[in-house]
């Protein structure tokens, strides 16, 4: 656990993009689904009212294409979605969630995310402690400006 905080606690602070491309009506509607929405307004486009499950973006962690099999760790997560501990055997867990929604999130509009890494603390009692890792989000839509800002908290053992 040492090297996962050594290796956080140094990148502490920088920011990183990603691109994830446009949102596909297709995809956030077998979100809806999945999520057992019942709900015209969130699963037929074709309505005047159509708009995307609030949660989905948050869930948006690639763009279209996905990931390849190399950027997966064995547990099925992303190798690089807790910062500092790709490659290092440990254990993750997500810590919490919060999310503050600024627009309605639009269809087709290209969606960058910026992601930094805040804060790495040491958590717990000795011979049974654990880092908090806590990670902010910004999404944001070219042409519709911030869509949500998202703090997510990954415990790491």
């Amino acid at each position: 656990m040492r090297a996962a905080e050594d290796r956080a606690g140094a990148i502490v602070g920088t920011v990183e993009y990603r691109d994830l491309g446009p949102l596909r009506a297709q995809e956030t509607v077998a979100f809806a689904r999945a999520c057992g929405e019942v709900d015209p307004r969130l699963l037929d486009p074709d309505s005047a009212g159509f708009e995307v499950h609030p949660l989905y973006l948050p869930s948006v962690l690639r763009g279209p294409g996905g990931g390849v099999a190399a950027e997966y760790r064995a547990d099925g997560m992303f190798r690089d979605e807790v910062p500092g501990t790709d490659g290092l055997d440990v254990r993750l867990m997500a810590g919490g969630q919060s999310v503050t929604f600024h627009r309605p999130v639009p269809l087709g509009d290209p969606i960058t995310v910026r992601r930094s890494l805040d804060t790495v603390e040491r958590k717990g009692r000795p011979g049974s402690d654990f880092l908090l890792l806590t990670v902010s989000k910004t999404y944001r839509a070219s042409g519709a400006g911030d869509l949500a800002t998202v703090t997510e908290r990954f415990i790491v053992r």
